[in-house]
């Protein structure tokens, strides 16, 4: 007797709900937690390609203040202006944010990260947050600081916000957070796709997913690392998300794990 939920699943495949023309990233909204983004730098190339972005809106982040100092889309550095290409380029219609934590210093700190998180999720309202960062795990040694930092994550994850957070690039022979935390958020880890829409699940320490691993801006963005891949997943979701926004951390996880059994299934 066949499987009834493969009889089921056969009905839809990966590449028909990736590549529907409504699957764009319109009406979601997405917060990059990293360095600034060069607003007209993304605006100038993305109007060459033939589309017009979303006015790109954020905040700078620091620790002295409860609140961000505004964003005028010129503070920026490569880093972020890369993870924000990614986005753009695969979820064209998304909503952007940039969480700037690390300011003109160039250095940030976890009580920073956490506070642009909660500003992401409570004020801005997003659903998709990528954290393109990582913060060693001999920075966390102390329990409280730790805690407070997974304590953010699961407010999102309870107010079904998806983050996604690059692993370090010497995983799994070095562990550092967000990506640690996983679940309740998504990691992942670097591959490289001849599709930039294709990932691959596979399951290391704490790490689940892999996407792409090179960007297509900036001086570094050819350079394999887990923070072009974290954007390409995050991404992938929000253009699932603009055909379904009402999913779950914990279905988008399913879905993404099904697409890609689907696409690795034995005939």
């Amino acid at each position: 007797m066949d499987n009834v939920f493969d009889q089921v699943l056969a009905l839809l495949t990966p590449e028909r709900l990736l590549r529907d023309a409504r699957a764009s990233g319109e009406g979601v909204k997405v917060c990059l937690i990293d360095s600034g983004v060069d607003r007209r730098l993304l605006e100038e190339k993305h109007r060459g390609l033939g589309r017009e972005i979303l006015p790109i809106e954020g905040g700078i982040f620091s620790a002295e203040k409860t609140e961000p100092a505004p964003y005028d889309g010129k503070q920026s550095t490569p880093h972020g202006t890369t993870v924000a290409d990614i986005i753009l380029t695969i979820a064209p219609r998304v909503k952007l944010y940039s969480a700037d934590v690390f300011g003109p210093r160039g250095s940030s700190e976890v009580e920073v990260v956490q506070r642009a998180l909660t500003w992401a999720i409570d004020v801005w309202k997003c659903k998709v947050v990528n954290l393109s960062l990582g913060v060693p795990e001999a920075s966390l040694q102390q329990l409280q600081r730790r805690y407070q930092l997974l304590r953010a994550i699961e407010e999102g994850y309870f107010k079904d916000v998806l983050i996604f957070a690059a692993a370090h690039n010497e995983h799994p022979l070095t562990r550092s957070y967000p990506a640690a935390f996983a679940p309740p958020l998504i990691s992942v880890d670097k591959g490289l796709f001849a599709d930039p829409l294709k990932f691959a699940y596979q399951l290391r320490e704490q790490i689940e997913f892999q996407a792409h691993g090179k960007g297509y801006l900036g001086p570094m963005a050819q350079e394999p690392a887990t923070s072009w891949a974290a954007p390409h997943l995050a991404a992938i979701a929000a253009r699932i998300l603009s055909l379904r926004p009402d999913l779950k951390p914990f279905e988008m996880k399913t879905i993404l794990y099904w697409m890609f059994r689907r696409e690795n299934a034995t005939p």
